[in-house]
């Protein structure tokens, strides 16, 4: 079958070349513990929009560094435990509209869709590191000390989110599941990495995953093309090429993918030239818990067919 990658027999043991930093694991203890530091405040403010059958609201919280974190949130009208759904967009994007988290409502979900901070959603973005973000935000922080790349906060925010409606007195935290496609694909490993109760993880494309092997295939355009310029202006000789893709590995979702404990189910385009298929198998092949792949042979970065259809079952099991 025609391929942009590895073929599928070697895709299947592929473990990944971005190199993981040595002190990964107490970097990210490191960020629980500030976040556990942070009183969410959280805030639910009426929305515009209505629904018979489903309370639509906009809640707000507190994350890391003071920031305001936004997220549409609607819930069945009845009162009762439910399940809850976490929803995470595609990169510079925002959490979408509240019609088209309605199903999910009237399956039994609280539904909780984040705008992620700095893009196009509500989120504050409350900066504070050196040097520029260039084009986007992978490579924001990356002159400054790890602590302070922008993406450590991103995955701190789903985690603050997964808490927030986690305590809700009308959410069973025992059934709570993450979804998203592309960059909300690899919020939803984060999110599942870094908060162990979620119990389902439906992820498509994930990005941000194994960023030196999406360099060395020259596909560092469309979402990755910010590392390119990060280069040619910061580093032109590469001297410093192994200590910038090593800090990477700080935010690279393939070495968290070993935290997760709920059941994924993966969608890979084998065709996807935006994130590659060998840096979303590298997510996969990297996962300890119960999991599954959908292979989509003729598929690049775009609509699944089916997926939905698939999604919903997988999920849906976690509604009464």
């Amino acid at each position: 079958m025609p391929t942009v990658d590895m073929p599928l027999h070697a895709l299947e043991s592929y473990a990944g070349i971005n190199p993981k930093p040595a002190d990964f694991d107490q970097y990210w203890q490191r960020a629980l513990e500030e976040l556990a530091t942070v009183d969410p405040a959280p805030e639910l403010r009426p929305a515009a929009f209505h629904a018979p059958f489903a309370e639509c609201q906009h809640l707000y919280f507190t994350s890391v560094r003071g920031a305001r974190i936004h997220a549409k949130f609607l819930r069945p009208k009845r009162v009762s435990k439910q399940p809850a759904l976490l929803e995470f967009h595609g990169y510079s994007g925002n959490s979408g509209d509240f019609a088209a988290k309605l199903g999910w409502v009237a399956r039994g979900f609280v539904v909780a869709a984040m705008d992620c901070r700095g893009q196009g959603g509500l989120s504050q973005d409350t900066g504070d590191v050196l040097g520029t973000t260039l084009n986007g935000h992978i490579v924001r922080g990356l002159l400054d000390d790890p602590e302070n790349l922008l993406f450590r906060h991103v995955y701190l925010d789903t985690v603050q989110l997964a808490r927030v409606v986690m305590s809700l007195e009308y959410v069973d935290e025992t059934r709570v599941a993450a979804r998203g496609g592309s960059q909300g694909g690899a919020l939803t490993i984060a999110c599942g990495a870094l908060e162990p109760r979620i119990r389902r993880l439906a992820s498509v494309y994930p990005f941000l995953s194994d960023y030196q092997r999406v360099w060395e295939m020259d596909l560092v355009v469309d979402a990755y093309a910010e590392l390119r310029e990060f280069f040619r202006r910061h580093d032109p000789t590469h001297e410093r090429f192994d200590e910038w893709f090593t800090k990477l590995g700080y935010i690279d979702v393939q070495h968290l993918a070993p935290r997760v404990q709920g059941e994924v189910m993966m969608a890979i385009g084998l065709l996807d030239s935006v994130c590659p298929p060998s840096t979303q198998f590298a997510v996969y092949n990297k996962l300890r818990s119960p999991k599954s792949r959908v292979l989509y042979p003729d598929f690049r970065h775009e609509h699944l067919p089916g997926w939905a259809d698939r999604e919903w079952a997988f999920l849906g099991e976690l509604a009464p």
